[in-house]
């Protein structure tokens, strides 16, 4: 019987990060973290009767306590094959001068320190797997910055960035590198970003068929089922009403 390949998913509480869970607890073991440890036991119990199941509550902002979950994992977790950065966040859509600085260092210390984090703590044990991969979620506010949303496209910016850096570095150790730069998904992203406001979180999605947590799974699942010696190395999702960054066409 073929060994399952263990999975480490950060944000796995909500959208992408718990759809891409879903998808690949029938051939993975899963490590699962998260800062809703109510969610995480609610995971562990639907997704236990698929496969193995961990959780790891923490903030990816709190180094402390990234390190101390990780390096704490019982030794038959330890064998990690691939890391999927998902925990990420946007706070706010505001010009840059009228940004709140909170919502500024909030998106910095999520989005681009706690991946390095995170990142760095796992490292070690996928340098022992001879079939690791690493996934960042991205978005294409990495690759187009729009109004109001300077950080938050510098943040995801630094992602792209840091993807194409590990596959450098990473290379002699044969861990490949994915980037994913999402388009528009719906999920709770916008009602995070708008503090709660559904009425604005559910005009972004107005007049077109966006993206669902589950096709950006789907993605991520055909990356790592991909031949040993095939990396994918950077995809950009769209919904098919959207042509770039904030070109959405709506009815």
């Amino acid at each position: 019987m073929e060994i399952k390949r263990t999975v480490l998913i950060t944000g796995a509480t909500s959208g992408i990060g718990m759809a891409t869970a879903k998808k690949l607890a029938p051939n993975y073991r899963l490590i699962l973290c998260g800062r809703r440890q109510e969610r995480l036991d609610v995971l562990k119990t639907e997704l236990g009767q698929l496969t193995e199941v961990i959780t790891l509550n923490f903030d990816v902002r709190d180094k402390a306590a990234v390190y101390n979950s990780i390096d704490n994992l019982p030794e038959i977790w330890q064998n990690i094959d691939v890391l999927i950065n998902d925990a990420g966040n946007a706070h706010g859509l505001s010009t840059f001068d009228k940004a709140d600085i909170d919502d500024l260092e909030a998106m910095i210390d999520i989005n681009v320190k706690g991946l390095i984090y995170v990142t760095k703590a796992v490292i070690p044990y996928l340098k022992q797997s001879d079939n690791a991969h690493i996934v960042n979620l991205s978005s294409i506010a990495g690759k187009e910055v729009y109004l109001n949303g300077a950080t938050y496209c510098a943040s995801k910016a630094a992602v792209e960035s840091l993807s194409k850096g590990m596959r450098y570095d990473l290379q002699p150790f044969g861990i490949k590198v994915t980037n994913v730069a999402p388009g528009a998904v719906e999920t709770e992203f916008s009602l995070v970003r708008f503090k709660g406001d559904e009425e604005k979180s559910a005009n972004v999605y107005k007049g077109f068929e966006p993206l669902v947590a589950e096709d950006i799974a789907d993605t991520i699942a055909y990356a790592l089922n991909a031949p040993k010696h095939v990396q994918i190395a950077d995809v950009t999702i769209f919904p098919r009403a959207q042509a770039g960054g904030t070109s959405i066409f709506r009815k």
